[in-house]
């Protein structure tokens, strides 16, 4: 199948031609001719599956058919996104595909000064994106215009949700249904969680329905590994060693908190590492010039909080490290999925101290299989593994983890203990029972390089 099966507008077309894009991928081979039908639709489809296009190009496609009928200013297309991150992809996405055809499109997210928002409003627009909180800060202002609205899309509406944006959300599309007639709604999110479930049941009409394989039967390309820590300085010494590899090319290490993270930034910096933090405390522009460094290679090493968890696609990312677990399961699945883009092979490493074993074991069952602990020859830990285990088994359950695409996946898949030189252990890779294969050699006497 191509593109041009789909008719989209010749516009559309030729934009996707120069930019080299013949191929849909299976999300947008499936959602993007029920969204050109006019049609309600929610889809589930992990990260890096090409989600955002699925939606922007029959968006764009309804747009270059024909001028709104409707006077008046704001948008015809209303993008909802959970972060400026997200915000500023689908933007850009918006920005490629539309570059043979004259669309006018913005983005309304929080961390910058309202004067130019405030002017972007005045005007009609074609296609507008934004995170709830500054749009929520408009409407009270009067200044938003919903008479226009034709399409409403919620994209990554389960990281909406864990976020508390719900009543944000609703309050937004209470506003857009009372002041015109009710648009089509398309419904995009990484994991259909009961909460997600119950929010669509809401807010949709007679959705067709687009669901990919869940969490579990993916992220065949990312190999898994588990490292054994005592505490965080055993987790930074055996960061350093990760980083000594020159199979780490480009890393993104994550961290539960901003404080953390700055911190982590800081240590890594003293040690000769190209670093800096990401988190929500920054203010926008200080966030894009350090993802426009991480882009242009000019860092190795971003430590970021889960912000960065989506909207986030640094080409060729060769490892994502979990200096901290995620607070919730399925971010699990999101941080890792930010290596082993586009068909490329990546490698998550996630650093577990007793403390962490509830938080593991709820990843485990989420992803339907037994990640395997490890350990790197020369720093063990202190701790014996029977005792880790044992320690790790009495830690409190403080974090909850939740469904994949199918709202919740069990079970566990099995893997034998091994000795393989530079550390012991198996990585986990790919689909449960789907075996596993040999890590190749790092520096350090370590062996958990890029494939």
């Amino acid at each position: 199948m191509y593109f041009s099966s789909f008719q989209l507008n010749a516009r559309l077309l030729q934009a996707l031609e120069k930019g080299g894009f013949s191929t849909p991928t299976p999300v947008q081979a499936k959602a993007i001719p029920l969204v050109m039908q006019g049609a309600d639709v929610m889809a589930c489809a992990q990260t890096g599956t090409g989600k955002t296009a699925a939606f922007v190009l029959p968006v764009l496609h309804r747009v270059l058919s024909g001028p709104s009928g409707v006077r008046g200013r704001g948008p015809r297309v209303l993008v909802l996104t959970p972060t400026r991150e997200l915000a500023q992809q689908v933007a850009d996405n918006v920005r490629t595909f539309s570059r043979e055809a004259q669309v006018r499109a913005g983005v309304i997210v929080g961390g910058v000064g309202y004067g130019p928002q405030y002017n972007l409003l005045a005007n009609p627009l074609d296609v507008l994106v934004a995170t709830p909180g500054r749009l929520i800060d408009h409407m009270q202002e009067g200044k938003i215009d919903f008479t226009r609205v034709e399409v409403v899309v919620l994209d990554e509406a389960d990281k909406m949700l864990d976020m508390g944006f719900l009543k944000p959300v609703e309050r937004i599309l209470e506003k857009i249904n009372a002041c015109a007639p009710r648009p089509q709604m398309l419904l995009f999110s990484a994991t259909f969680t009961p909460s997600v479930a119950k929010f669509a049941q809401k807010v949709l009409r007679n959705p067709s329905k687009v669901e990919l394989a869940p969490v579990r039967e993916n992220h065949s390309q990312i190999t898994q590994h588990v490292l054994r820590a005592d505490g965080p300085e055993h987790k930074m010494a055996l960061l350093e060693t990760l980083l000594k590899s020159p199979d780490v090319t480009q890393a993104i290490v994550f961290s539960a908190t901003k404080h953390g993270s700055e911190k982590l930034a800081k240590k890594l910096v003293a040690v000769g590492y190209a670093s800096e933090a990401l988190h929500g405390g920054m203010k926008q522009n200080a966030r894009k010039r350090t993802l426009t460094k991480m882009h242009d290679g000019k860092l190795k090493v971003l430590v970021a909080t889960d912000v960065a968890a989506r909207g986030i696609d640094v080409k060729q990312l060769s490892h994502v490290i979990n200096f901290d677990l995620p607070q919730v399961a399925e971010d699990y699945v999101h941080r890792i999925g930010r290596t082993g883009r586009a068909g490329e092979s990546g490698v998550a490493i996630s650093f577990v101290a007793p403390s962490d074993m509830p938080m593991l074991r709820d990843i485990e069952k989420m992803l339907g299989k037994k990640i395997e602990l490890n350990q790197i020859d020369g720093m063990e830990p202190k701790m014996a593994i029977a005792e880790f285990e044992h320690q790790g088994a009495l830690a409190p359950r403080t974090r909850k983890g939740q469904g994949g695409c199918q709202g919740g996946q069990g079970g566990q898949g099995g893997g034998q203990r091994a000795s393989q030189g530079g550390f012991r252990g198996q990585p986990s890779r790919g689909a449960p029972g789907g075996g596993t294969s040999r890590p190749r050699r790092m520096g350090g006497g370590s062996r958990f390089g890029a494939r």
